[in-house]
């Protein structure tokens, strides 16, 4: 799966003069936790709760500022610093450093952008153009369809499984007995006891050679080992 299989499309955004009290109240009427700010194509920046809440920390430090010991305590502040901390609109509040994915990024690519940048967000581009966004949430909700059982996945294991054993069970060296098989989203898993490794690698190659088979997993004990232990 790909950033385009996930992504919420089409994007709420915002322009960079919109107020902060309007990007605040979209934020909370639409339930989501940022949004990017585009002029014309392009991508300027995004907004999120966190940098509002330095709006909020601003407010808080005012008082304290006006005192002359407060000053003195307080490490100044760059230009830059005031600006995203008391700023009206959406360009002066929002974060610049933009980090974003292409469309056809797989998903193993973008978690470990959202890891690695601390990020809940990335925006998703097909070239320079904005065509979506992956949230933290879209991902946690793709890694459930991929591990979700279908109707057509177990009925695919229920086949492999069924031609399988009538393909092992025509073999003077599989015995049904001591060995058991079953299929989960095409893997075969081989459980028990087996006489040999000859007879082990017989049944990979069985299994391998079975369509829709994609892997095997043998956790089969070697006859000759179980009767050391006991």
């Amino acid at each position: 799966m790909n950033a385009r299989d996930v992504m919420t499309s089409p994007v709420i955004t915002i322009a960079p003069r919109t107020p902060v009290r309007e990007v605040t109240e979209l934020l909370l009427d639409r339930h989501i936790s940022g949004v990017p700010v585009v002029e014309g194509e392009d991508v300027l920046g995004i907004v999120s709760e966190a940098d509002l809440l330095h709006l909020h920390e601003a407010d808080g430090a005012v008082e304290s500022s006006r005192n002359w010991w407060g000053r003195l305590l307080r490490p100044s502040a760059s230009p830059l610093h005031y600006v995203r901390s008391h700023g009206t609109r959406a360009a002066d509040v929002m974060t610049r450093e933009v980090i974003s994915v292409n469309d056809d990024a797989p998903l193993g690519v973008i978690a470990e952008v959202l890891s690695r940048r601390h990020i809940h967000r990335v925006p998703v581009l097909h070239g320079n153009h904005l065509v979506g966004i992956v949230t933290g949430s879209d991902m946690m909700e793709a890694l459930l369809r991929l591990t979700r059982p279908t109707p057509e996945s177990v009925r695919a294991d229920e086949d492999i499984e069924a031609r399988l054993n009538a393909k092992l069970e025509a073999q003077d060296w599989w015995n049904p007995i001591w060995s058991q098989l079953s299929v989960d989203k095409g893997i075969v898993m081989f459980s028990g006891m087996v006489d040999n490794e000859a007879s082990r690698d017989a049944a990979r190659v069985a299994a391998e050679g079975t369509p829709g088979v994609v892997g095997v997993i043998d956790d089969r004990l070697q006859a000759s080992d179980w009767h050391t232990m006991v």
